[in-house]
């Protein structure tokens, strides 16, 4: 009796799927397939999804990455096979820690909406820059400039990873015209009377979503009060992402691990994001690998010394009402709804970060330093954050006889 036929190279099998729910848990199914490795070695490959639809659909990515070799991406290849290829390495990055989850759905969502349409059905050879150029023309009629070069970088991120692989001999994108439009926004930083203001409003009222009240669990004791409001505090955020130039997403994930009242410092080393399909997941590291340990000001410790106090045994800085993580999205909604009912209404999350990165630099602090504070790799990044508009008087001296 013949056996079963051996499959070619870089082929697979029938895809199966079964149900390994594990009772009381979520809804899992398993999907699983053989297939024939570049050594020539038949192996099972399985992958998991909450459907029989996305279990495929995670297995066909797997297989994908094990049934393509640099070879076999040509010029004939589809521009959308490159794309799965190159998205493949940026989720294994997101495994690695080395990009955050939010990037990685920032490009898979980018190549599904502006990129694939356009240009996912040309084969390698046929996305000229021409080409590229058209379709950057229409892309930029129906979407903002800033939208446009996110798509763009995507396009070059993938036709360079054709190039790397020897489909392709050059990357067309880097011949594209220029996006006008779009002009950063200049940094501006709070000034001392705007930092009181804010911080006097944000203390007589209860930052809270008035649109939505949610329901907490009825405070028992005179401290649990004190807690739910101190909670809902967003004067205590203020200060604390005053205190160490922390972004609301590092800001929202300390726990009180991560500080040390008697030392004076915080270690800012995590980061909370919503995952899509996972949730709000706290990811260890954050730009800056391991994190950053940051000695605290005075008055930044008496605010983390009474929430100590008024913990009540919660692991997080500024739980919810429930104990657990609190959103940041819900944070800088706070921010929106406060900044609207108190007047400000061109303050971000991100001005904190340039208020304390431009009054660094005005304290003469160097700018490695400084960057080194707020987590920047670059320091151009950093520079760019600078609020100055003063003119200089020690620049004007030094010039008083140029002529």
């Amino acid at each position: 009796m013949a056996g079963r036929p051996q499959l070619p190279i870089g082929a697979y099998g029938n895809i199966k799927t079964r149900d390994v729910t594990i009772p009381g848990k979520p809804t899992v199914f398993e999907a699983l397939a053989r297939v024939r490795d570049a050594d020539g070695q038949t192996r099972r490959v399985k992958a998991r999804g909450r459907s029989k639809t996305a279990a495929e659909t995670a297995l066909k990515r797997v297989l994908a990455a094990r049934t393509h070799t640099e070879g076999d991406l040509t010029g004939e290849s589809r521009v959308r096979v490159a794309a799965e290829l190159w998205l493949e390495q940026r989720r294994e990055q997101a495994d690695a820690g080395d990009i955050a989850p939010r990037t990685l759905e920032k490009y898979e969502s980018v190549w599904r909406l502006h990129v694939s349409p356009g240009l996912g059905g040309l084969r390698l050879r046929e996305a000229t820059v021409a080409r590229c150029e058209a379709w950057q023309r229409e892309l930029r009629k129906r979407v903002s400039p800033e939208e446009t070069r996110k798509a763009r970088a995507v396009l070059s991120g993938v036709l360079g990873y054709a190039v790397r692989m020897g489909a392709i001999a050059t990357n067309p994108v880097r011949d594209l015209s220029p996006i006008p439009g779009g002009r950063r926004r200049q940094p501006r930083a709070m000034t001392s009377q705007e930092r009181a203001t804010w911080l006097a409003w944000l203390d007589t009222h209860v930052a809270d979503d008035p649109r939505r009240p949610r329901k907490a669990p009825a405070p028992r004791t005179a401290e649990q009060t004190a807690d739910l409001v101190a909670s809902r505090a967003l004067g205590d955020i203020t200060r604390v992402m005053l205190a160490t130039g922390a972004r609301v997403g590092e800001t929202m994930a300390l726990s009180w691990d991560d500080v040390d009242l008697e030392a004076g410092t915080v270690h800012l080393r995590h980061h909370l994001v919503r995952v899509k399909g996972e949730g709000l997941v706290r990811a260890p590291g954050t730009k800056r690998g391991d994190g950053r340990l940051l000695r605290l000001p005075s008055w930044a410790l008496d605010v983390l010394m009474r929430r100590r106090l008024a913990s009540q045994g919660a692991t997080p800085v500024f739980p919810d009402e429930l104990g657990g993580w609190r959103d940041p999205n819900l944070v800088m909604r706070w921010i929106r709804w406060s900044r609207d009912a108190a007047g400000f209404d061109w303050l971000t999350s991100h001005v904190f970060r340039q208020t304390v990165i431009t009054i660094l630099d005005e304290a003469g602090l160097s700018t490695r330093t400084v960057a080194d504070q707020v987590g920047h790799a670059q320091i151009s990044q950093t520079q760019s954050y600078m609020a100055r508009r003063v003119a200089s008087d020690a620049a004007a001296a030094a010039l008083e006889h140029l002529l």
